[in-house]
């Protein structure tokens, strides 16, 4: 599974942005899809992952403010994000994996910078 991320940018806080991730590859929708992130000086976070099923999960600093989809038969993840915060400045990575295990597969990464 190869994992291409798009949609990162400059906006200022409170701003909306919305990653894009597509996959390739024919089993898909067998994976759990995660977005974490990277902020500089910090070790990488799971922000909200969805699994095949839909089912969503947040961390708590993004609930209210992120929404994570999938379209299985267009490969793709999303994260809307809206109300954004200096504190969401990072690399966000696309990720997959089988449920309940590490991520096996890693897109490219997407800068996000919020500005005040």
């Amino acid at each position: 599974v190869q994992l291409q991320a798009s949609g990162g940018g400059l906006v200022q806080a409170g701003g909306s942005l919305r990653l894009s991730c597509v996959a390739s590859g024919r089993i898909f929708r067998s994976y759990e899809m995660r977005w974490h992130r990277q902020a500089p000086g910090k070790q990488r976070e799971l922000v909200a992952s969805i699994t095949s099923g839909g089912i969503t999960n947040y961390v708590d600093s993004v609930k209210g403010r992120f929404t994570i989809s999938r379209d299985n038969a267009k490969n793709t993840v999303s994260l809307q994000m809206n109300s954004l915060k200096v504190e969401d400045t990072a690399v966000y990575y696309c990720n997959a994996g089988y449920l309940g295990s590490g991520s096996a597969y890693w897109g490219q990464g997407t800068q996000v910078t919020v500005s005040s």
